[in-house]
C-alpha cells in the first residue's frame, strides 16, 4: 500500500492508495454554502481523489449554524464518501464535538479516521482497529512536540494498524511492528505490506457464572 502525506497544499499527487491531507487545502467549509452551490470545497476533495484514481482524506473545518467543528472529508475516486468530526473537545476549546467512529472502505481498503484529540484517546483507536481497518489516518491542524508520533507508533504497535500522521508541518508513518519513519519534505510517500495478523490471547476472568464456573 502507498500512503501519499502532503503538508502543502497544490501539486499532482504521485501514484498512491491513499493520500492524507492537513487542514491547508480545503480550510474552512460552511455547510450552508456548498449546500447552495455558492462553494465546491467537497467537490475539490472528490476531485483530487478522482484525479489521483485514490482515497483523500483531507482536514478540514466545517461550520454549520454558527457550530465549528473540526473534520476530514473522505473521497475515493471522485466520490464523496462523508464527513467525520473530531469527538473530543479539551478544556473549553471553541469547537463542537462530532460522535461517531470515522470508518470507510476505499479501493479495497478499509480506512479509519482520526483527528485531532482523537489521537489522545485510545479508546477510538482501538474500536477502529476491532471494525477491521487496515490503515488508521490522522489529521493535524498543527503539532511541534514528540507526543503525536509517540503515540501513533504506540497504537500501530499496540492494535496491530499501520498509522499514518499528518500534523501540518511533518507526516509520520508507524508500522505495526514498532517502526516510525517520519519526514518534513511537502509531499511524502510512504510504502508498507498492510496485512491484518492476529494473536491468541487467553483471559481468565472472575465470576460471570455463578456457581457454573469451572476452576482452572
Amino acid at each position: 500500500m502507498k500512503v501519499c502525506v502532503v503538508s502543502s497544499a497544490g501539486g499532482a499527487l504521485p501514484p498512491c492508495d491513499l493520500a492524507l491531507y492537513g487542514f491547508n487545502l480545503l480550510g474552512e467549509v460552511n455547510y450552508e454554502s456548498e449546500l447552495k452551490g455558492k462553494t465546491d470545497k467537497f467537490e475539490e476533495a472528490a476531485r483530487i481523489s478522482r484525479a489521483g484514481g485514490c482515497c483523500v482524506v483531507c482536514g478540514c473545518k466545517t461550520v454549520s449554524r454558527g457550530a465549528v467543528r473540526k473534520s476530514a472529508a473522505v473521497a475515493d475516486r471522485g466520490r464523496l464518501l462523508g464527513i467525520s468530526d473530531m469527538n473530543h473537545v479539551i478544556d473549553g476549546e471553541e469547537y463542537k464535538s462530532g460522535a461517531y467512529l470515522g470508518l470507510y472502505t476505499a479501493g479495497g481498503y478499509k480506512v479509519g479516521v482520526c483527528i485531532e484529540n482523537d489521537l489522545m484517546f485510545p479508546d477510538g483507536i482501538r474500536a477502529l482497529s476491532a471494525c477491521g481497518c487496515n490503515i488508521i489516518a490522522c489529521v493535524m491542524e498543527g503539532a511541534t512536540d514528540f507526543v503525536p508520533p509517540m503515540l501513533a507508533r504506540a497504537y500501530a504497535y499496540l492494535y496491530g494498524v499501520p498509522f499514518v500522521l499528518c500534523t501540518g508541518r511533518a507526516a509520520y508513518f508507524a508500522e505495526s511492528g514498532g517502526g516510525l519513519v517520519g519526514s518534513v519534505q511537502p509531499v511524502t510517500v510512504f510504502e508498507s505490506d498492510v496485512k491484518n495478523s492476529y494473536r491468541l490471547v487467553t483471559e481468565r476472568v472472575r465470576g460471570l457464572y455463578g456457581d457454573e464456573c469451572a476452576d482452572y
